[in-house]
Parts: C-alpha cells; structure tokens; sequence
C-alpha cells in the first residue's frame, strides 16, 4: 500500500458536547501525532465514542474545532473528511462477497478498475484468495480483516476504530491486537482507537489517554501511566492498585513520610503527585511479595502484616488477598513459577515492597477509601 502524505496531526481543542443538561464531552483539548496508534481508553459513558464520532462526523460539536493539520474539519459532512472508521458489528454487506464489500467505497467514487486496489489491500490484510466468500461464511477475525481493508483501501489520513475487538473471544482478541499494531506500522496511518479494555490499550498504543467524565484523567505512554498514575481513578481503571489511605507527615533526605496503618512509610518524592496533606500510598499488587510472618523482611523494604483472606488461582499467577489489622485488604499476586510457596486461607503473612515501587497519590479527606469494598462488589475486584 502506498503511504498518503500525511494530512499533520489531529487536534482537538476545547471540544465540548451536551445532550440537553448532560454534558458528554467537557472542554476536551489534546493533540494526537500524525502516524501514531493513539488509544481513548475509559468505561461505559465516560465520552470517548462520543468523542470518536465528533472527530468522525458523525456528531457535532457543540463548542470547539476538530483539527487536522491546520484545516478544521468539525463541521464538514462525515463523507468529506479524510477519515474511515471501523465499528464493533463490523456493518459489513451480507449480500456482497468480500472483493465487493473492499471495493464497495471505490465504486461508490465512481472508479472502475479496482481489481488490483482490492486485491493488494486483501494481502495486507492477509485474506488473499477470500474475494468470493461471503461474510456469514467468515470468521470473526476475518470479518473485521475485511472491514479494516474496506477502510484503508480509500487512504483515509485518520483510521478510527470503535471497540473494534469486542465481539470476538479472547484468543482471537489478543491475536488481533498484535495484527492492527502491524498493519498500523506499515500503512502509517493514524489510527485512534476507542476502547474500555485496559489490556488492548497497552498492548497497541504509543499513547494512552484515559478519561473520565467527559475530560482526560491522564494522558502519556502506556508504562508510564500505569507505572506512575496520576489520580486514584486512573491507579484503578489501569489495572489493580492497593490504594492505602494516609498522611505525609514530613520528609527525609530525598523521601515523603508517610503515616498509614498506624505505621511509618517513605516513598521517594520522585515518585509522589503531592508532598503535604491526605494521600493514598499506591502498591500495584505484582509488586508486592508475600511471606510468612516468621520470615524476616529484607532491607529496605516496608510491609504490612495480616491474614490470608482469598487465593485465587490465575494460571501465570495466584491472586492472595490480604487483610491488615487496620481493615484493608491488600491484593499481592504471585507468580506460579513452580517452586512458590502456597498460603493457605486463614494463615497469617507478612506482604512487603520496595519503596522504589510505591506511589504517592493526593488524596481529599472527604475521598472515600477506593481500597474499601463497594457493596455488591467481589473484595480485592478492581474497578
């Protein structure tokens, strides 16, 4: 596939949409590079297909400008813009085979001769020698293989994918994930993708941006904000988060102090959103080790000590919860390695860390305790 010149990057500024009193999207600015494989990451009605479709065309803006390059496109018709976009249904032609549901745009321009378009653009897409299947006679990872031609044979400068994986079973998911970050790769296209799966955002994206209530929560490379998030919301949608409430009470040297559970921690300021007030300090649960409480916890590091409440066996790990004298629950997992030692339920445990690997988070003091479980909801189950 030949690459287009790229149009420059996609800028949203000020972007905002309501839906009577509801307001969907709220003052949204951010700045997608040209070429890059951008994710909206975020849950049921946070904004970001609403988001998708304004870029899209498919709904307008109240206030602020969709931007690509320096050309505001926010209120050009959807078929003006140079921008495809890929649906969860797929909404391919059951009645057309796949060459002429590939080359239904190109005929609907009207050019004739698109046997060679439709033919490179199934390779791509690794379907060659499909043209005269239909699509009940697909599977679903070939279904969305035609559908990404279908897109990509008109060189849109912007490729938008809505929840483009979530019919399809776990394996076939994962195995489509890592085929759009090459196919994205070699066509150079910028693609942004809307999803609610934490796990399709960090194996594709170059950037993540994770929203919550209509505006961005955090936005950075996929490491980084799940290595260092910058509110609780985020340190529990990306993944799971031990979130221990406490209070800086000083500091020492290069480190924040921090009292929690009735005893003293430090976490380095390099690592910490604030240095004063109420604050949760922040544990992701492969970081934490477990050992029995006789065992001596090696220098340097901190812990907690409690009661062995839950196992939970994940295959690549066990998943033990934890409860602290202090009421909280700490998720520790361990990797299934073979040689591990098992904890029973009941038994008591010591969970420590490397400060090195903790994160200080601000915190309000009226902020309920998101390491306290939600009634109705399974104990240690992130958000």
């Amino acid at each position: 596939m030949t690459r287009e010149t790229p149009a420059g990057d996609l800028t949203l500024a000020n972007l905002t949409k309501t839906f009577g009193r509801r307001t969907a999207v709220d003052d949204l600015s951010l700045t997608i590079p040209q070429s890059s494989f951008f994710a909206l990451l975020g849950a049921s009605g946070c904004g970001k297909t609403t988001t998708l479709r304004m870029i899209a065309g498919l709904e307008t803006p109240t206030s602020g400008q969709v931007l690509l390059g320096d050309r505001d496109i926010a209120r050009l018709r959807p078929y003006r813009r140079p921008v495809n976009t890929v649906f969860q249904s797929y909404a391919l032609f059951p009645h057309l085979d796949v060459f002429e549901n590939v080359a239904f745009g190109l005929r609907r321009r009207g050019i004739r001769s698109v046997g060679g378009q439709v033919r490179q653009m199934l390779s791509l897409v690794q379907l060659d020698g499909y043209e005269r299947r239909r699509p009940a006679q697909l599977s679903g990872g070939e279904q969305q293989r035609v559908a990404l031609a279908r897109a990509l044979i008109n060189h849109p400068q912007v490729l938008l994918l809505d929840e483009p994986l979530g019919a399809l079973d776990l394996t076939l998911r994962r195995q489509m994930q890592v085929e759009l970050k090459r196919l994205q790769a070699e066509v150079g296209i910028t693609f942004v993708h809307v999803t609610h799966d934490q796990e399709e955002a960090m194996t594709m994206a170059d950037t993540v941006a994770v929203m919550n209530a209509g505006r961005i929560e955090q936005l950075g490379a996929p490491a980084d904000i799940y290595e260092f998030p910058a509110t609780a919301f985020v340190a529990r949608f990306l993944g799971q988060s031990n979130l221990i409430a406490g209070d800086v009470t000083g500091g020492s040297g290069d480190d924040l102090l921090v009292t929690a559970q009735g005893a003293r921690f430090s976490v380095p300021a390099g690592r910490s959103r604030t240095d004063r007030g109420p604050v949760f300090l922040g544990v992701r649960p492969e970081k934490l080790h477990l050992a029995t409480a006789a065992l001596r916890v090696p220098a340097g590091h901190q812990h907690l000590d409690g009661t062995i409440t839950d196992a939970s066996y994940l295959g690549v790990s066990t998943q033990y919860l934890l409860r602290t004298a202090g009421g909280v629950e700490l998720s520790v997992f361990v990797a299934n390695s073979g040689d591990q030692q098992r904890f029973a339920i009941g038994e008591r445990a010591v969970a420590y860390w490397n400060p090195r690997h903790a994160f200080l988070l601000g915190r309000r003091a009226e902020t309920p305790d998101p390491t306290a479980p939600v009634a109705g909801e399974p104990v240690g189950v992130s958000a």
